[in-house]
């Protein structure tokens, strides 16, 4: 096998633990090393002489961010390509809808989100922003432990039944990644 990387452009760290954990093991067949790196608050410069040195050693990489408050997913992705000054491929973009945190609610059926505390009956995931997330943090437990119990009990497909902008990464980028 030729050794190939995969770097992982991610915002912060909610999003490494959830690539790492559910996202990942989908991939790692694929790669020799997947590596995550924090873009959201590096300069453009370092921007484009990351993506420079990534493409300099035939690495391959995907870049994830939030739609947070752009109209759309294609305004969301040009500002991402702006951002590395039109360095960054736009099919490269992962663009999570809405936030991060809507990703990891999706991924927990009923009987799970009920174990959790969580006591609202959700059915789609796809307006769900880090605020309305953090109401449904039981009280006493730290929103990382939270975080953490949500992916030991994630399940890929009830994921892509509650969110659309997770859907679509999966069986868009995924499922090319490894050739399906």
């Amino acid at each position: 096998m030729t050794y190939t990387q995969l770097f992982i452009f991610i915002e912060g760290d909610d999003d490494e633990r959830f690539f790492k954990t559910v996202v990942k093991s989908f991939v790692q067949e694929k790669y020799s090393a997947i590596r995550f790196q924090k873009y959201s608050r590096k300069n453009k410069k370092w921007k484009v002489n990351f993506i420079k040195s990534i493409n300099s050693m035939k690495a391959d990489y995907i870049c994830v961010g939030d739609i947070n408050n752009s109209p759309c997913v294609t305004s969301k992705k040009e500002k991402i390509t702006s951002d590395f000054d039109n360095r960054i491929t736009e099919n490269k973009i992962i663009v999570v809808v809405k936030e991060i945190e809507s990703w990891y609610l999706a991924g927990l059926d009923e009987s799970t989100s009920r174990k959790l505390g969580i006591r609202e009956n959700i059915n789609t995931t796809d307006t769900f922003n880090k605020e309305h997330f953090n109401q449904l943090i039981p009280n006493n437990t730290p929103r990382t432990v939270f975080m953490r119990e949500m992916l030991e009990n994630y399940d890929v497909e009830t994921a892509k039944g509650r969110n659309k902008s997770f859907k679509y990464f999966m069986n868009k980028w995924i499922n090319n990644a490894n050739g399906v």
